[in-house]
């Protein structure tokens, strides 16, 4: 467990997050009990990470955050905006996302112009987080972020560049914001063809087939089994699901039942009238 020394910023998105320095000396986007969505959100940030990172998808690596009273009552930035009052951010144990590097230098973008997107190095693994997004039901299009691969994690660390330091190379592509996958607080799967899929066709264009989803179909076959899910459940703080354990074991039995049905959601998104895979013969 981690412990927050510094909030940075409030965060874009309904969620209310905060940018905080933690006791590793990275930074994290941490997502507070009492968000305006609802407190399950950190049960799917935490549940959906870690499964994605199971099946070798790009995430950043999540982490459960002590947030103190102390900081809370001398940071009157930490709070959450209501329609008419605001309140103190709840202390005690947060989700935590690893920011991809410093803030100061580090520039993340959500949308890329169509010719740095044919650039992005991972664009490929939009398929395998659609595979996830239609298992886990995610009620919202897909949330990533792009930069620079030398400002990756794996990159900034001891090779003597600066985060920021821009040496021509291609963008990379990280999945973040699992929170209204299992369709959020509702904790519920209304599948929908169009749910789950990234706003723009382009970074479907490499996709021909059912054959092109085939990696991470088979990485959800044989590396999700019911011990994996119970491991993650056992990380996830008890008082996130207010300790309604029958809850957060029928959301898991029916996501471990759900694993067959992804290619059936999957022609199901092909078959509308969007057509998102425009090489899909």
């Amino acid at each position: 467990m981690l412990f927050a020394t510094e909030q940075i910023r409030r965060m874009r998105g309904g969620a209310q997050s905060h940018l905080m320095r933690c006791s590793d000396g990275h930074y994290y986007v941490v997502k507070f009990q009492n968000n305006p969505q609802h407190r399950r959100i950190l049960v799917n940030e935490l549940l959906g990470t870690r499964l994605a990172a199971r099946l070798g998808l790009p995430t950043t690596p999540a982490a459960i955050i002590h947030v103190g009273e102390e900081l809370i009552r001398l940071t009157p930035e930490l709070c959450v905006e209501l329609p008419r009052a605001r309140i103190p951010c709840q202390a005690g144990l947060q989700f935590g996302s690893r920011y991809p590097g410093d803030p100061r230098r580090l520039a993340l973008f959500d949308f890329l112009p169509d010719e740095q997107l044919r650039t992005v190095e991972n664009l490929y693994q939009f398929a395998g987080m659609l595979v996830f997004d239609k298992w886990t039901c995610n009620t919202n299009g897909r949330q990533t972020l792009f930069f620079r691969e030398e400002w990756s994690p794996q990159h900034t660390q001891g090779n003597g560049h600066e985060a920021g330091e821009d040496r021509g190379a291609d963008y990379e592509t990280v999945m973040i914001d699992q929170g209204f996958c299992f369709n959020a607080g509702e904790w519920s799967y209304p599948d929908a063809p169009l749910r789950g899929l990234y706003a723009r066709n382009r970074v479907y264009e490499g996709v021909t087939g059912m054959e092109s989803f085939r990696p991470w179909l088979d990485r959800l076959d044989r590396s999700i089994t019911k011990q994996v899910i119970e491991e993650i459940r056992g990380e996830i703080p008890s008082e996130w699901y207010e300790d309604d354990f029958d809850a957060v074991s029928g959301l898991l039995e029916q996501l471990y039942r759900r694993r067959t049905q992804v290619p059936e959601l999957l022609l199901a998104a092909k078959n509308t009238t969007r057509q998102p895979f425009p090489n899909w013969r």
